[in-house]
């Protein structure tokens, strides 16, 4: 971005905030949640400035994407307990003993994601690998460095641990 789009930016995100701010707060009805609506606004702004910038009024562009995004979530916030009702209630008795929970929460994310799917939810690894975007090697290879890092934590032997 050019210098002069810069400092034209600048001036549109002081200009708007304050006023944007108040109007969603009051679709909204919660300051923080408001503040956030306003600067996603600008920041689409800035992501669509070369285009928006010849518009007329940048401001009123601001004012409708913000508007758009207050509305859609205070309907999602008005869906949430009737959503949250029709889910099924979360059975938590297959859970792993404590000492395997912390173990598991201790790994590494993806090798975290890989045992969860594979031994809890017993997904096929093909599936896990769909899953977490990555190939079927990648996600054999975060169960077989998870299968040593738990054998380790857990003081158990460490081998070459196969289900």
């Amino acid at each position: 971005m050019r210098a002069a789009d810069q400092q034209e930016y600048d001036w549109y995100f002081r200009a708007c905030f304050a006023p944007v701010s108040r109007t969603v707060f009051l679709i909204v009805r919660d300051r923080d949640r408001a503040e956030d609506i306003t600067q996603e606004a600008l920041y689409r702004l800035l992501r669509h400035w070369r285009t928006v910038s010849t518009y007329e009024r940048p401001e009123a562009w601001v004012r409708r994407v913000a508007i758009r995004i207050a509305v859609r979530e205070v309907q999602r916030a008005a869906a949430r307990p009737e959503k949250e009702r029709l889910a099924q209630q979360v059975s938590y008795d297959e859970l792993p003993d404590p000492d395997v929970a912390r173990a598991v929460a201790e790994l590494a994310p993806m090798q975290r994601a890989a045992v969860v799917l594979y031994y809890w939810e017993d997904r096929p690894v093909h599936e896990i690998a769909e899953l977490l975007c990555v190939s079927d090697s990648t996600v054999k290879q975060h169960l077989h460095r998870a299968r040593h890092r738990l054998a380790v934590a857990l003081g158990e032997e460490v081998g070459d641990v196969r289900r």
